[in-house]
């Protein structure tokens, strides 16, 4: 259900409020609180609020059976067992002589209410709720209206729970709705339709799914982009849709003339599928409306009557939040997805030299990380080679990547000098200029030699050893040049290593997730690297690093993998 409401919104709805139903409300000498057609508290009296322990600005703009309805244990109410709920949304009178409210003060209030339509001047049909305390026993509630067809008590609460499980479990919107429309169909219908609400308020049928048989049939035809959700627009879809309320429907609601292109839309649906009775419900989190369900029965027995709605409902919160969550961490991505493009950078074209890299995310964390490559070229006419690891995988690694690129760049070119003087200038700023915990990196710079030979100079600041690959498949690590991380504040000398690279080897620099894997040793995954290495010294470059990568890293690896290959010739 919907949460409380911004203060503007609920100021609008203070003042909107006619100055008769706060007078009837103050003259009823029990407890009374008036709910909207969403089931929010829009007025409430003295009474009401001395036996809640409320205030008003407490319990106005809430929601009132999330805020207040409890079992007898004091634990949150399901909508699907309430029979106050039930009523709401028939809009019929209805009374219970033991019930249980949650009071501002953490205890239970035992209750007598009555319910009953009440008409809100100016904002659409309400809800009357007069209580008082009460500690008399009642036999056990049967609920006099039952859906045909409808779950026992504990097969309700067994799918609420499947429900939760299922959906939370995922962070993709379509497998989201997948599990949702598998979850309905055919156990509550044999037609089940998810619309979801885009940005800018657009409106997309995601799913129309029928129960053939043991199979689920999705309807592509029927999807697509819908037309836009009017406000005014009684029709039950777009209520839903705007997250007005919850309706039970049928064709016969849709054969009179639309009143917007979504209202013909709909009318095809009933056409089409032959649903003749329906259920529809909101879907939507604390933030927003996300979209509708559709539920509907074309063969399946029993049409949908009111009492199905708080079930219903509760699937929809259920799935509300995870199709949140999951557009969350779906708009998380990409921002991060687009920010490591642009801080990943595109490598120079060097003559005779061929070059190429390759980035692979961590699985589990937000596409984005500490782990970088780079390669540019030097004003003396040599290239310079880079690769890097800034502690963690998240947006604040990716931040302190790009400080260490930027000014391990300045310097690179700024001061023509050998590659263990520039990480040393670079180590010193880390330290001062940043909140860079810790780093490594691996900085050199190349230049050809005779004869088509390329020689490398580097410097190695705590990263793995730079692998180098004869054209006949010797595999060896170049382990000169080590010396401690970059951050840690020991700003001692560092010592350079030069190696001649041949025509048809292959160099590679690589970063820690392509070779750990927790429970074996960095020895294995070194010498599982250099293995595969060697066995791939014949393939093109490009093949060689995506053939390496596919190989080489673990099946359970957390962490991001940078690449960075280089081979003369």
């Amino acid at each position: 259900m919907a949460g409380p409401e911004g203060t503007d919104g609920l100021e609008a709805r203070l003042q909107g409020t006619d100055a008769a139903l706060s007078a009837a409300l103050a003259a009823i000498g029990t407890g009374a609180y008036v709910v909207d057609e969403r089931g929010r508290v829009a007025a409430v009296n003295a009474h009401a609020e001395r036996l809640l322990a409320r205030p008003a600005e407490d319990l106005l703009g809430h929601d009132a059976h999330d805020l207040l309805h409890r079992d007898r244990h004091g634990q949150s109410l399901p909508a699907s067992r309430c029979r106050m709920r039930q009523a709401f949304h028939a809009g019929r009178t209805a009374q219970e002589q033991r019930d249980y409210f949650a009071r501002g003060d953490g205890t239970l209030l035992t209750v007598s209410w009555l319910v009953t339509p009440y008409g809100i001047d100016g904002s659409g049909p309400g809800t009357l709720v007069v209580f008082h305390p009460s500690d008399e026993q009642q036999e056990p509630y049967e609920p006099s209206e039952q859906a045909a067809g409808a779950l026992t008590e504990l097969e309700r609460l067994a799918l609420l729970a499947q429900t939760t499980t299922q959906l939370a479990s995922t962070l993709d919107t379509e497998e989201a709705v997948r599990r949702l429309v598998s979850l309905v169909v055919p156990r509550l219908a044999d037609w089940a339709v998810v619309d979801l609400v885009a940005e800018r308020d657009e409106v997309w049928r995601t799913a129309v799914v029928h129960a053939e048989d043991a199979a689920l049939v999705h309807h592509e035809d029927l999807q697509g982009p819908m037309p836009p959700v009017l406000d005014e627009s009684p029709m039950p879809l777009s209520r839903a849709l705007r997250g007005v309320a919850s309706t039970v429907t049928g064709p016969e609601t849709y054969r009179r003339a639309p009143d917007s292109g979504i209202a013909v839309e709909q009318r095809r649906l009933f056409e089409v599928t032959g649903i003749r009775s329906a259920a529809i419900v909101p879907l939507r989190s604390a933030r927003a409306v996300l979209g509708a369900l559709t539920l509907g029965r074309a063969q399946r027995p029993g049409d949908f009557t009111t009492a199905d709605l708080p079930l219903l409902e509760d699937i929809a919160s259920r799935a509300g939040l995870a199709l949140d969550n999951a557009r969350l961490y779906q708009r998380q991505r990409k921002v991060a997805e687009t920010m490591q493009n642009h801080l990943l950078p595109q490598l120079p074209r060097v003559p005779g030299l061929r070059m190429i890299a390759r980035y692979q995310p961590a699985p589990h964390a937000s596409q984005v990380g500490g782990d970088w490559y780079d390669s540019f070229p030097l004003p003396d006419g040599s290239t310079a080679l880079a690769i890097g690891d800034v502690v963690g995988h998240d947006l604040e690694a990716a931040a302190g990547m790009a400080q260490v690129r930027n000014m391990l760049r300045a310097y690179a070119w700024a001061q023509q000098e050998s590659p263990s003087r520039i990480v040393e200038r670079l180590d010193a700023a880390v330290t001062h200029l940043t909140d860079i915990s810790m780093a490594t990196m691996i900085f050199g710079r190349i230049e050809e030699a005779a004869e088509g030979h390329w020689e490398l100079s580097w410097c190695n600041a705590g990263h793995p050893p730079p692998l180098l690959i004869s054209r006949d498949g010797r595999a060896t690590y170049l382990t000169g040049g080590q010396g401690i991380l970059l951050g840690v504040g020991e700003h001692s000398s560092r010592p350079d290593a030069v190696a001649l690279l041949a025509p048809g080897s292959t160099l590679l620099l690589y970063t820690d997730g392509l070779i750990e894997e927790p429970g074996h040793s960095l020895d294995e995954g070194l010498n599982r690297l250099s293995r595969h290495a060697a066995a791939l010294a014949h393939r093109p470059l490009s093949s060689f690093t995506d053939h390496l990568l596919e190989r080489v890293r673990p099946a359970g690896n957390d962490d991001d993998v940078a690449l960075l290959a280089l081979r003369p010739g």
